[in-house]
């Protein structure tokens, strides 16, 4: 499988997470967006809409990384339990991977990517409101020791990225969060490729742009 993907960003990073827990190989093809890669020719044949991260699997090819977490669980996982079956389940890890889009994520980007990238000052209203999605997520492992139930699933390896990317890319101040610390500490250590893959890769990210003064 060709797997189109940006070192730095997060959800692209758990998709490799996925890969590494299945037993997938990945043929990792880096797209320099800061170069424009994503607007050549060749890249926009495979994806129109020119985003990372792309998978190509044989004939098929499908973007948006949450969409990509659950096909690969559902084509190649050997059970499912990262991905489970159960419609009540199955609904819970998809709304945790949605949030984690719509929310977790949207929030982080909107507060920081305008210092980063454009060298603006951090809005603080912009922070207060991330922070609220970060309670959020505090409120939900304070029911579960996962972010979708008793078990690690797909939702926790896209929540993961983003943690790790809010953590050491913006040095976003996570201690108030005890339930958040523990889920974050447990996968640390116990998630395949967390330090090259996520913490690295946040590294990258936080050294690319504009530093963040706070």
């Amino acid at each position: 499988m060709d797997f189109y993907h940006l070192p730095l960003s997060a959800p692209c990073q758990s998709i490799r997470l996925l890969a590494k827990a299945l037993g997938l190989h990945l043929n990792l093809k880096e797209v320099d967006l800061l170069k424009g890669e994503h607007l050549k020719p060749e890249f926009l044949k495979i994806n129109p809409q020119h985003t990372v991260p792309t998978l190509v699997d044989n004939d098929f090819v499908l973007w948006e990384s949450r969409a990509i977490l659950t096909y690969l669980c559902e084509k190649y996982g050997k059970n499912d339990g990262l991905y489970p079956k159960d419609p009540k389940k199955r609904a819970v890890v998809n709304q945790r991977l949605y949030f984690d889009m719509g929310t977790l994520y949207q929030r982080f980007s909107q507060a920081f990517y305008p210092v980063m990238m454009e060298g603006k000052e951090l809005n603080p209203e912009l922070v207060v409101k991330l922070e609220e999605a970060l309670e959020f997520l505090e409120s939900f492992l304070d029911k579960t020791p996962f972010a979708a139930g008793d078990k690690l699933t797909v939702a926790d390896f896209s929540l993961l990225t983003s943690i790790t990317t809010i953590d050491v890319t913006a040095g976003h101040d996570l201690s108030k969060y005890a339930n958040i610390q523990r889920w974050y500490s447990q996968l640390k250590e116990s998630v395949v490729g967390h330090q090259e893959i996520c913490v690295e890769g946040a590294i990258q990210f936080r050294d690319s742009f504009n530093p963040i003064n706070k």
